[in-house]
């Protein structure tokens, strides 16, 4: 038998709803990366974006386990000596509740050109409203 090497003009995406309401972030995140990666599909190839779109709603009631929600802290830096910058879970989820689940996906899926590509086709939305209803988003449970 010959292995077959699905072509990228013969995946079909489809646009997946996730309702992030009083669901933990990390298997949020997980669930997230995994369908847009394509792994949940038979034709997954590691090299290949098979994945679908996701439409994640209702960002600010995600929550956190334990004492992360107090203890939480998100970096970046300037560039220059002594540019760090960090912010606390309470004031990013106040602030840019999508940057939130968009950073835990982000950290799942490869950190290169494949990965760039992928995290495109994430759509992160803080209310339940989102502007893909032509799309025809179907929901999936976690």
């Amino acid at each position: 038998m010959k292995t077959t090497y699905t072509k990228k003009e013969d995946v079909e995406r489809q646009f997946l709803l996730l309702d992030a309401e009083d669901q933990v972030l990390g298997r949020l995140a997980a669930k997230a990366a995994t369908l847009l990666r394509g792994k949940h599909k038979p034709e997954f190839h590691p090299a290949m974006d098979a994945g679908d779109y996701v439409i994640i709603i209702n960002a600010d009631k995600v929550r956190l386990t334990g004492k992360k929600e107090t203890q939480k802290v998100y970096y970046r830096h300037s560039g220059y000596p002594g540019g760090i910058k960090e912010t606390p879970f309470l004031v990013m989820r106040q602030k840019f509740p999508e940057r939130v689940i968009e950073k835990a996906v982000r950290g799942m899926i490869p950190h290169n050109r494949l990965g760039d590509q992928v995290i495109k086709k994430l759509k992160v939305y803080a209310g339940d409203k989102h502007p893909h209803e032509a799309q025809k988003p179907v929901k999936v449970s976690l």
